[in-house]
């Protein structure tokens, strides 16, 4: 085992920018509205493909099948079998994406036969008065969301904030949120590709069409609690882990490095991905294996990996999420 590289999938989007492509330092710059790169899924029809080492070539969910709790870990692999669990985008939003809520576990298993879709937000970076919209500014009821959705009026309860690189957001299922114009965001979340669409603007298409809502599915899934603030706050550190979130789904750290940091995961029943969002380093395990890791790119250190040393070049800002 080793740590894995996976080639990005890139998603071409009505609302996508021209971000993603320089930021992973592609050669496909004539590749214009990259919306989303799908840097490790499991998601069926969508699977993330090896880059590197001895296993070039396979997909993800072949890993899992191949080397089980090696892997993902024995606890796992028995809660997941061989769905891998966590899916990790970068997102770039030339314009504002559509009001949404993703559903629980309970309500996706019942209607989908699928995970519910938790995630959590990290700010790679912003234009000027770029902002994210997450959870409601007032107490409505069911039937007042109805009503604000056919009269376009939803935003007006939603709470909205101006962002900037390092700014944090816990996406709980079943809170109502959306991406505006100009954000670009790293995304970690359960593997799901659900998503009950509220409100999109009565935008229309190339043909003159608008988007299918889910108005009646989002009212069950929403969660109407009034939140004080919906950001995560955290304090920052240097060559530390800073804890960003931890939830039954995954556990996200930050690393601002400017010196050597070495973690230990011989106690950890899990995976680790991490994730470069500023600058770059090299990575050595406890078996010798060297690989980088530069802004743009992810990488998955199997659960058979006990240790890891990180070494930035100059300094380097990595996410680092487990299960």
């Amino acid at each position: 085992m080793y740590p894995l590289k996976f080639a990005p999938i890139l998603k071409q989007t009505l609302w996508g920018g021209n971000k993603i492509v320089p930021f992973k330092q592609l050669d496909n710059n004539d590749l214009t509205g990259v919306g989303e790169s799908w840097e490790i899924s499991g998601v069926e029809g969508d699977e993330s493909v090896v880059v590197n080492g001895p296993d070039k070539g396979v997909s993800l969910t072949a890993m899992v099948h191949k080397y089980r709790e090696k892997l993902v870990g024995e606890a796992n692999y028995l809660r997941f079998g061989n769905t891998f669990p966590l899916l990790i985008k970068f997102i770039d939003a030339r314009q504002d994406l559509s009001i949404q809520v993703h559903p629980n576990d309970l309500l996706a298993k019942e209607r989908h036969n699928s995970f519910g879709k938790t995630e959590m937000w990290y700010v790679v970076g912003a234009d000027d008065g770029a902002k994210l919209r997450s959870g409601f500014s007032e107490q409505i009821t069911p039937k007042a969301y109805k009503e604000r959705v056919s009269n376009n009026s939803i935003t007006d309860v939603l709470q909205a904030y101006e962002i900037k690189a390092g700014d944090v957001f816990f996406l709980p299922a079943g809170r109502i949120h959306s991406i505006g114009a100009g954000a670009f965001i790293a995304e970690i979340q359960q593997t799901s590709d659900i998503t009950y669409r509220i409100y999109d603007f009565n935008r229309k298409d190339a043909h003159g069409r608008t988007r299918e809502l889910h108005t009646e599915l989002a009212c069950e899934a929403i969660d109407y609690e009034v939140r004080d603030d919906y950001r995560t706050l955290y304090e920052a550190a240097k060559n530390e882990p800073v804890k960003l979130v931890a939830c039954p789904y995954f556990t996200t750290s930050l690393y601002d490095m400017t010196e050597e940091i070495c973690r230990d995961y011989s106690e950890l029943d899990s995976f680790v991905i991490l994730i470069g969002v500023e600058g770059s380093c090299k990575l050595i395990d406890d078996q010798k294996n060297e690989t980088t890791l530069q802004a743009g790119e992810t990488v998955l250190l199997p659960a058979a990996t006990r240790n890891v040393t990180i070494l930035p070049a100059g300094a380097a800002k990595i996410l680092e999420t487990y299960v």
